[in-house]
């Protein structure tokens, strides 16, 4: 929108409107762009934010262009060409690409924004396997699992250093250095700004879903901090999440992991109170649960079921949080079905978290006794060492058994682990009830 539409001049916080929401949509597009024609992801991103960064300044003075997202390719374009004429000294296959890409280039050495739809430097019919591509690289697994999901929410997302750091509650510099080191374990492994390899999509794409895993995860419950859910961070990843699904109509894993999504996030409104207290699933007022996203959510265990290859492990966490989301009260939960999905779960992907929920549902199914049994398996394996969960289960099973001063020592170790305070307080009231 130009200064005239708007019936005065442009300002900085107009600009700044615009840039985020542009940004915000479209980065994934123009940083996927970008590093396929310059073959170098960490150059892409870093000109990207270049171009962010003038438009500030540009459309501040001038208002936003017409076309935005081809006003900021083309300004990162040229940051590019200038990079490459940099180095073109020390790297005669940066100078070729260059020239490459400087194609169209105005006579007097620069090169004129562009505001058609139809000069966009990117190719339409390439746009879903560049975001796809980019997805892939920042999730590498030659990175550490923070650089990953950093760079996700970074160069997919359009977060900034800022509002990542904020969300998983670091400090800024220490963000950027973690997007940093990335970039560069990226450039130093030489890592294609490519597809994957058919035979090593499959592999690579688990990789790609666990990264979102892992940022929803952290938005529905957090791990440290005073406030239980973390939402934004959770609504990007489903996102991210309705964006895989749309370039990977195929996969049914993609499916079951954005069905898992929805279905979780339908929970939100009634799991905290009005001060952010936490209120536990038996308390909520399934009124509030979120109709439309338990709708979306068994839709899409629905097209992961058509595929016709079965649930992965997603696929039925999924499954188990229709059973809740279908039930209209805790005790009608269909809990026998809860205990065969956990039990199939621990077959396919085996790990003690699922194997502690599996003795929770066995506790609502059969009894607290033969709960108690699993988790003490669990305690003896030294499974989950460290985690505030395992004592806080053992503390549940043991105050239904009437075992009460063991029930209350496992709640408090149990609160002196977690690291939420909202989950703390839960714990330490439970505690406190125990006479």
């Amino acid at each position: 929108m130009t200064p005239a539409a708007t019936g005065g001049p442009p300002s900085t916080e107009s600009a700044r409107r615009a840039v985020e929401a542009v940004w915000r949509i479209e980065s994934a597009r123009i940083v996927g762009a970008l590093a396929r024609y310059t073959g170098d992801f960490e150059l892409a991103e870093d000109v990207a934010q270049e171009a962010v960064a003038e438009a500030l300044v540009t459309w501040s003075r001038d208002g936003a262009p017409a076309n935005p997202v081809g006003w900021l390719l083309a300004t990162a374009r040229r940051r590019a060409v200038d990079s490459f004429r940099r180095r073109s000294a020390l790297d005669e296959r940066y100078a070729m690409l260059a020239g490459r890409l400087a194609e169209g280039e105005t006579s007097s050495g620069t090169t004129a924004p562009r505001d058609r739809p139809d000069d966009l430097p990117w190719d339409p019919d390439r746009i879903d396997d560049d975001i796809l591509a980019l997805m892939f690289v920042a999730c590498h697994p030659v990175l550490s699992p923070e650089a990953r999901v950093a760079l996700t929410l970074r160069a997919v997302g359009g977060l900034s250093s800022e509002e990542i750091a904020r969300a998983f509650l670091v400090p800024v510099p220490t963000l950027q250095a973690r997007i940093t080191r990335g970039k560069k374990t990226i450039a130093a492994a030489e890592v294609p700004f490519e597809l994957p390899p058919s035979e090593e999509r499959r592999e690579r794409l688990g990789g790609v879903l666990s990264v979102l895993y892992v940022i929803f995860t952290e938005g529905s419950t957090a791990t440290t901090g005073d406030r239980l859910l973390r939402p934004d961070l959770a609504y990007e990843a489903i996102r991210l999440a309705r964006m895989l699904v749309t370039l990977l109509p195929d996969e049914p894993e993609v499916h079951g992991l954005l069905a898992l999504f929805e279905l979780t996030a339908a929970r939100f409104p009634a799991r905290t109170g009005p001060d952010g207290e936490a209120v536990l699933l038996e308390d909520q007022d399934r009124r509030l649960w979120d109709r439309s996203a338990i709708r979306r959510g068994l839709a899409a265990i629905g097209r992961a079921s058509a595929v016709g290859r079965g649930l992965g492990p997603y696929g039925l966490q999924a499954a188990i949080a229709a059973c809740h989301a279908s039930a209209s009260s805790v005790p009608e939960t269909d809990w026998e079905r809860v205990v065969l999905l956990y039990e199939v779960l621990g077959r396919v992907a085996p790990s003690p978290v699922v194997e502690l929920n599996r003795a929770v549902a066995v506790a609502m199914a059969d009894g607290p006794r033969q709960a108690l049994s699993i988790v003490d398996e669990l305690v003896a394996s030294n499974g989950l060492a460290g985690s505030h969960l395992l004592p806080s289960v053992r503390g549940e099973l043991l105050a239904r058994l009437g075992r009460t001063a063991e029930a209350r020592a496992e709640l408090e170790l149990a609160a002196r682990l977690c690291r939420n305070v909202r989950e703390r307080s839960v714990l330490l009231r439970k505690a406190a009830a125990l006479v």
